[in-house]
């Protein structure tokens, strides 16, 4: 008899599910292929419930009669196959825990700027007094989150991965910040495929709600179905749209008497990517009645995210600045952009099948050198030689810091800024962050 939920991965996903379906008691078992952290096999201990480790065990797994899974989990590993080919339904986390909540949800994806519009979205509604929790692929489980003390309110990031195994989530307001190429391993290498993943945070939206997306985003505008049912609200630098800019002033225009605007020279992040992560946050604010005074107080306040263009210090000179999250082309391109200064840039780890092409202009006026931190970087060798001074290997957060230190000169900055996965060399974009400011800090 099919009759228990099997969580695959025990990771923050997977542990917080597991948690969450005890919390309903349901017949609930845990397995990770590889091996669980001590932190999180303490918590399954403690809420009684089994697992294993170290293997799958098929025979357990096909006896579910619902499956959710780990948004690291590929759906081409052998137990999602053999799961799919016997009709077990897959979800993910973000569904599970959205399936046992009524609490108002705004979601927000986007291959880059999701992590700083969600804590945007989040430090807004938070400052206006709300009942709001911040969640999701930031790394707080939505589903931990739900099975705890429940919240009104629930900012949730969400990734791609996430979104593939979502059927029924509906968030009130969904915002899709951008469209980049990024993770296209996971999808055949298919474009369309991606974009059709980010499109499932709105697929169940009905009038009732609201879809917040960027009008200059060229592959968002490309992709962006027909059939939307929600009321769409655009964002643009480019244009007028539901929030514009003109004069020196970013306004929000939804109705006459839902109206909203402040100099962009206010906002706490400056740089044309965070002044879209500020529109999409106050067009979400607007829509929920959040007062301007709110709105503008938390857009001028607002302190920047670890690991996100943070600035990490300034030794003899020389400023020193960590965009470790930053793990695609399009999301390193915004750091350069925004970057003033000459640049010694700290990038690679592991490709995900980029086009370098599309920062190479920038890269040629702005960078004077490239210090590579990865265990393979012939494709940054390739794209940039002959457009800066010199590019040289490190396979160290230490090393690299301290070739910068002999390279930089004053008035020049030292991005970390990767345009990479991480998993080559550290255990994940925060890991590699902190050791780089650890570094800085020795010098």
């Amino acid at each position: 008899m099919k009759n228990e939920i099997v969580i695959l991965g025990a990771g923050i996903s997977g542990v917080g599910a597991a948690i969450l379906a005890k919390s309903k008691d349901k017949n609930v078992f845990v397995s990770e292929y590889g091996n669980i952290k001590e932190a999180f096999k303490q918590e399954l201990i403690d809420h009684q419930i089994p697992f294993e480790e170290g293997g799958h065990n098929m025979e357990r797994i096909l006896n579910a009669r619902l499956i959710i899974k780990s948004p690291g989990i590929s759906d081409e590993v052998q137990a999602i196959q053999i799961a799919m080919k016997n009709d077990i339904p897959i979800w993910s986390e973000i569904e599970y825990a959205a399936h046992h909540t009524n609490s108002t949800i705004i979601a927000i994806t986007g291959t880059n700027g999701k992590t700083t519009t969600t804590h945007l979205c989040y430090h807004i509604l938070k400052n206006a007094g709300l009942d709001v929790r911040m969640v999701g692929n930031i790394g707080d489980s939505f589903a931990k989150a739900v099975a705890g003390s429940p919240a009104e309110y629930y900012v949730v990031e969400v990734s791609s991965f996430q979104l593939d195994h979502c059927y029924q989530f509906k968030p009130k307001v969904a915002i899709l910040c951008n469209i980049t190429p990024d993770h296209l391993d996971r999808y055949d290498y298919n474009l369309s495929l991606y974009a059709k993943a980010k499109f499932r945070i709105c697929q169940n939206q009905d009038t009732s709600d609201f879809f917040i997306y960027c009008q200059d985003d060229e592959l968002t505008r490309q992709y962006k179905p027909q059939n939307i049912a929600s009321k769409q609200l655009n964002f643009s630098l480019m244009e007028k749209a539901t929030a514009y800019t003109e004069n020196e002033q970013l306004k929000i225009e939804l109705k006459p008497n839902k109206t909203f605007n402040m100099n962009i020279q206010q906002l706490a992040l400056q740089g044309m990517h965070n002044t879209y992560n500020g529109m999409a946050a106050a067009i979400m604010a607007k829509v929920l009645d959040i007062k301007n005074d709110h709105i503008r107080d938390s857009l001028m306040n607002f302190e920047n995210i670890e690991h996100r263009l943070e600035k990490v210090a300034t030794i003899g000179g020389v400023n020193y600045i960590n965009d470790s999250k930053a793990t695609n082309v399009n999301s390193a391109w915004y750091a350069l952009e925004c970057t003033k200064e000459p640049i010694i840039w700290i990038a690679g780890g592991v490709d995900k099948g980029n086009d370098y092409s599309q920062i190479k202009e920038l890269v040629r006026k702005k960078v004077k050198m490239i210090i590579c931190l990865g265990t393979n970087n012939i494709k940054i060798h390739q794209a940039f030689a002959g457009d800066v001074e010199m590019i040289m290997n490190t396979t160290s957060a230490v090393d690299a810091v301290n070739a910068a230190y002999k390279l930089a000169q004053k008035g020049d900055t030292v991005l970390l800024s990767p345009a990479c996965s991480s998993f080559d060399l550290f255990e994940s974009y925060e890991d590699r962050g902190r050791q780089f400011k650890s570094a800085v800090k020795a010098l």
